[in-house]
């Protein structure tokens, strides 16, 4: 069962990447080189546990790099390739430790998410999508913060999850890859609810790794088949993200993180705070008939 997920994710890695490729290749886009640093730091600590949506989203709206309303395809687009590099390790590291079933049914669920849940972002309003990723923001400040203080759950040691547990996380899996698409990672909520079942908190990694796996292959490839990104951020986010979950996942070992946490706790809550002004001021504006300049500038 290992093998039937392990051979989906490295086929959709694959088909992704030459995707990907054919598409900047086509555009003659070069990445761009704060992108490649950008995406060898986030996805760095990613593979630790940090998680890089929120950290990535702080960045690229702090330099303006992008439109706010194309910072979640942009994430999606850019960091899938070092996302499914971790989901394949993982998948060899602790997969078979994981009961199939949840492991199968979580990753595929997440992926059907991410695909349904593309055209979503690519229709919604700009203040929405804003709203949405300031919320994403929020919830990965706070997830930050009790990390430190240890109030996260602290799991179990359990392999698997009753039948009806199984479908809860069968069925969120597949909530929290539609949201993915608006900037909300599936790390943090993943481990939080598998944790709260019981589970062993380094088994939830296989999970979310390949499922964040699938839901980028799928999600991602709209995205670039839609083509409202900027592909030197993606290709730069990619190509810097794989070599550093290579070194995360191979030569580091522990790390103290406790401080760039609250760190990034910081920059993240001050990231949310602004978006949330952002979609508070769009939606005024909307009702107003006045244009967006964000809209327009996408």
């Amino acid at each position: 069962m290992l093998l039937a997920i392990l051979i989906p994710v490295a086929l959709a890695m694959a088909a992704y990447v030459a995707i990907l490729l054919r598409a900047v290749i086509r555009r003659k886009a070069w990445p761009s080189l704060e992108a490649t640093i950008l995406g060898a730091v986030v996805n760095f600590f990613d593979t630790l546990g940090i998680g890089s949506f929120a950290t990535t989203t702080t960045w690229l709206r702090f330099r303006k790099l992008v439109p706010d309303r194309l910072i979640p395809p942009t994430l999606i687009a850019g960091l899938t390739p070092p996302a499914m590099t971790e989901g394949i390790i993982f998948l060899i590291l602790l997969g078979v430790m994981v009961d199939p079933t949840l492991l199968f049914g979580g990753a595929l669920a997440t992926g059907l998410g991410g695909i349904m849940g593309a055209p979503l972002v690519a229709r919604a309003r700009v203040w929405i999508v804003q709203a949405t990723v300031a919320v994403g923001l929020l919830l990965a400040a706070i997830a930050f913060a009790m990390t430190n203080l240890h109030l996260f759950p602290g799991g179990g040691t359990a392999t698997g999850l009753p039948p009806l547990q199984t479908i809860v996380a069968i069925v969120a899996s597949f909530a929290f890859g539609l949201l993915a698409n608006f900037g909300v990672g599936n790390y943090a909520p993943t481990l939080v609810l598998l944790s709260l079942m019981g589970m062993d908190p380094r088994l939830c990694f296989p999970i979310m790794a390949s499922g964040a796996s699938l839901m980028g292959a799928g999600s991602g490839a709209r995205h670039v088949q839609i083509g409202q990104i900027d592909f030197r951020i993606v290709i730069g986010l990619a190509l810097g993200g794989i070599p550093a979950v290579l070194v995360a996942a191979l030569i580091v070992k522990t790390m103290p993180l406790d401080i760039l946490r609250w760190l990034v706790f910081v920059v993240v809550l001050y990231a949310a705070a602004t978006m949330a002004l952002a979609s508070g001021k769009g939606r005024r504006d909307e009702k107003a008939g006045k244009p967006n300049p964000a809209a327009l500038a996408a």
